[in-house]
């Protein structure tokens, strides 16, 4: 596939894209992927044209959104329920950022490498990943397996693929590894209010100190509970991240899935979606 081409494809499935369409604004990224990949477009709603591309995408250009709407369906929705399971995209880890966590009673890293990346940044990712999580798996296509075999062969790693059909092929599962956990890093994901639901936990206090001290006695107090203590308080308090209506997003098509969840929707963002999916 040309460069064009699969620029535009990932510029379609985004926040922005359809934040742009819902709310009657002209989305040059959607236009042009309808002119292009839909033919006879005035004879079809908007829902059916976006599953026609997304057909597309599966047949001919897996890219990430195909890897992370994937995950979120067939895992999320598929395995577990958004009423007892978090997902989470785009974590800062270290210098990396996890594409994909799913969090239940535990929590796991999906890296996500299609058919187009290589492994080159992968063990640093990995590492990163390791001090913050205890469980890692690579998503990768068929054609990566025997690489990505051989490179995670004596590592706790999981490996999981991506099949041409579009269903997911666990490989190998991932092993719980926790001696990499770094306080220090977990400490910098988390946000204000949930560290400090955590001192209070734990300790019934918060610093009382001055604002340009608090921030570091709030780590140094985080840093002074059991490793083990403090990635479970970790995991709860991400856990309680996702946000979502559950009745409304039950309504969203199988497409839009990974795209909506993370979305923060309101009510009258879901109405306008349903809106424009049907015209």
């Amino acid at each position: 596939m040309d460069n064009a081409n699969s620029i535009l494809l990932n510029r379609f499935f985004t926040r922005n894209t359809f934040k742009q369409v819902i709310d009657d604004w002209e989305s040059p990224a959607y236009i042009a992927a309808i002119r292009r990949y839909i033919i006879d477009p005035a004879e079809k709603t908007n829902g059916e044209c976006i599953s026609e591309i997304y057909q597309y995408l599966k047949k001919e250009y897996q890219n990430e959104y195909f890897y992370k709407n994937t995950l979120l369906n067939k895992l999320l929705l598929g395995i577990h329920s958004p009423r007892t399971t978090t997902a989470l995209t785009e974590v800062p880890v270290g210098n990396s950022k996890a594409d994909f966590i799913l969090i239940n009673g535990k929590a796991v890293v999906y890296e996500i490498k299609t058919a187009l990346d290589n492994f080159d940044r992968l063990d640093g990712q990995i590492e990163d990943y390791y001090k913050a999580f205890s469980r890692v798996v690579v998503v990768t296509s068929e054609k990566n397996f025997d690489s990505v075999q051989q490179k995670l062969q004596n590592s706790p790693t999981g490996i999981c693929l991506l099949t041409k059909k579009g269903t997911l092929s666990v490989r190998k599962e991932p092993i719980e590894y926790s001696d990499m956990l770094s306080k220090t890093i977990i400490f910098k994901i988390l946000r204000k209010n949930e560290y400090e639901q955590i001192l209070l936990k734990h300790f019934g206090l918060l610093p009382d100190v001055s604002q340009f001290e608090y921030y570091r006695e709030c780590q140094a107090m985080f840093e002074s509970l059991p490793t083990d203590i403090a990635y479970q308080m970790f995991v709860q308090a991400l856990k309680s991240r996702a946000k979502i209506d559950v009745v409304e997003y039950s309504k969203i098509p199988y497409e839009l899935k990974f795209l909506i969840y993370f979305s923060n929707y309101k009510k009258s963002d879901y109405a306008k979606l349903c809106r424009f999916l049907s015209t």
